[in-house]
């Protein structure tokens, strides 16, 4: 499944898992079941993986653990099975169990370690991408073993209640970010350090504490330079969200820090790095939720406006962005070329439970699994410009468990030339079924008025508008749009002391003093005649929108119903003048 004879075509791997057993899909461009790789027919399997290159797939049926090496498909098979992280038992005596978490050789099948694991979370070592380095937290300790030798412990990290650990990606020097939750009025904190540099006061890369923390989770950027945490308490004490409260911390290995101001409250739902490491996504705040990219230093880049989405997911290269909202949502996702902030397609994954960008980062693959979602199970997948290339739905008296893509390292695949044009397919499109409202009988006959609870925002391009690419600092902001609204003032003022202007035309319905210039030498009158006026234009404005056959909201249905009213208010202030 690698390209023969320096052929330039790729057949990708497909892993699907499932009650109809597991078995492999190749494709695209063309979608067969692999003949190489044997069905395994039954519902034994429980747990497969890839390695990070793909080139190694080990699966298991709570009795073997088969590795297989998929460029030639080599057959290593393990009839000692052990579930990693299985229940830790003690015996009546009191004494020690037996040790639960075993670690393979996997070429030889060589058991190297075996070790007692009590936790159940945060217990999985961690291994460097070069795999010379293997991590794993043992009671307030990160215990680090180099080349594999399990034997000895090379170094140790050791802080008071360690809770969680990342070891960063990428070559040496080898980063780790460590978490310690507060306790007794103290503060939570992560800290970076550089292997093996773990002694001294000052030996942390940087540090940043805050309160409000149950629970982080860590994401270091691909270069390992910088680290977001979300820090997560499982109650909003001011009870104004159900789902807890959320901040979003941004630290630097050269020691900066900064708290990610989120423009709207609520829920933070997903953060991603850009695999550039200069910027990366959130989504956020109460539905419909927003999505802003933001540069190294915490400034909004692009804003993508409100939407129903929880999720973003960046393609490999980094030059494509889904927005989507999966789980309680229906699927809608929107894919953005974000190097010109264009919108490319807007298709609907309904009832999806896992979303993943192929390698070449031209597909996607869309599924729905049991246990999330026990009917309409079944997977796609798409090409970003929304065309399904393949769709299967499992029987309805089956289940599908899982699907993934196979890996590749980064590099294999070329960054292509965005295309918005939607690529020709076999498998014909689906219209998404469109959920009318209830409507209660006292209703039914009476016209329909689309009503939004919600406004929504539209997409909004944070950088300068001055021709430099660099986003504006918060302060630049502010001045700015200060001065743009010293400026309108100045406008407005001007025109209001020119008699000369000509006045606008005013619609047959408005009565020409309504656009009179008069100055009644009473501040506050005149105020309430500017603002009168203000509100009146507004009206105008949303008349025109619905004769060109807009469908207005409800609040600016009832803005135009109190249009005489106005009138009639600013006519008795002009006779008094």
């Amino acid at each position: 499944f690698f390209p023969a004879n320096n052929c330039c075509s790729f057949y990708f791997i497909s892993l699907v898992r499932g009650s109809e057993g597991l078995y492999m899909v190749n494709g695209p461009p063309h979608f067969t079941e692999s003949t190489v790789f044997p069905r395994e027919s039954g519902k034994n399997c429980k747990v497969y993986t890839f390695s990070k290159d793909g080139t190694l797939f080990a699966w298991g049926n709570g009795e073997k653990l088969v590795f297989i090496y998929i460029t030639y498909f080599v057959y290593h098979e393990y009839k000692h099975w052990h579930y990693l992280n299985n229940r830790y038992l003690t015996s009546k005596d009191g004494t020690a169990g037996i040790p639960n978490l075993q670690l393979y050789d996997v070429k030889t099948g060589t058991c190297l370690k075996s070790f007692i694991q009590k936790k159940t979370q945060n217990w999985c070592p961690s291994w460097s991408e070069d795999e010379t380095l293997c991590a794993r937290n043992v009671n307030n300790e990160v215990h680090f073993f180099e080349n594999n030798n399990f034997n000895t412990i090379a170094n140790k990290l050791h802080l008071q209640k360690i809770n969680d650990f990342v070891l960063s990606p990428g070559p040496q020097p080898y980063k780790v970010a460590v978490y310690v939750p507060g306790s007794k009025g103290a503060p939570s904190f992560v800290r970076l350090y550089q292997y093996p540099n773990f002694a001294g006061p000052h030996a942390a890369l940087a540090n940043k504490s805050f309160f409000k923390a149950d629970k982080v989770t860590m994401l270091w950027n691909k270069k390992a330079t910088a680290v977001l945490v979300i820090a997560s308490t499982e109650v909003d004490k001011t009870g104004a969200s159900y789902y807890g409260e959320q901040t979003l911390h941004y630290i630097a290995t050269n020691g900066e820090s900064a708290v990610v101001q989120l423009p709207k409250n609520g829920p933070i739902y997903d953060v991603v790095w850009n695999s550039s490491s200069t910027e990366f996504c959130a989504v956020y705040g109460f539905m419909p939720a927003k999505a802003t990219i933001f540069n190294l230093r915490c400034d909004p880049v692009f804003d993508f406006g409100t939407g129903p989405r929880n999720a973003a997911y960046y393609s490999p290269h980094g030059h494509i962005l889904v927005l989507a909202g999966f789980g309680n949502l229906r699927g809608q996702m929107e894919v953005w070329d974000v190097k010109n902030y264009k919108l490319i397609s807007k298709p609907v994954a309904s009832d999806s439970t896992y979303f993943a960008w192929c390698p070449d980062g031209e597909h996607i693959l869309t599924a729905t699994c049991a246990p999330r979602l026990r009917v309409n199970n079944g997977y796609k997948i798409w090409h970003y410009t929304g065309s399904i290339l393949h769709k299967y739905d499992v029987p309805s008296n089956a289940e599908l468990w899982q699907v993934s893509w196979q890996p590749f390292l980064d590099g294999v695949f070329p960054a292509k030339t965005i295309t918005y044009q939607a690529v020709p397919s076999e498998v014909p499109s689906e219209e998404p079924k469109v959920a009318t409202a209830y409507r209660p009988p006292a209703l039914r006959n009476k016209p329909i008025t689309n009503s939004k609870l919600h406004e929504e925002e539209p997409p909004q391009n944070m950088k300068s508008q001055s021709g430099n690419d660099k986003p504006l600092s918060k302060t630049a902001l502010k001045n700015q749009r200060k001065h743009e609204a010293k400026k309108a003032a100045k406008q407005e003022a001007r025109s209001d002391k020119s008699p000369d202007l000509a006045p606008t035309p005013a619609p047959q319905s408005t009565p020409r003093n309504t656009i009179s210039q008069s100055i009644s030498g009473d501040p506050e009158i005149d105020k309430k005649i500017k603002n009168l006026k203000k509100k009146l234009k507004a009206i105008e404005q949303l008349k025109e929108q619905a004769a060109t056959g807009k469908q207005l909201e409800k609040n600016q249905l009832e803005k135009i119903q109190k249009e005489t009213a106005l009138l009639q208010e600013l006519e008795d202030l002009e006779l008094g003048i």
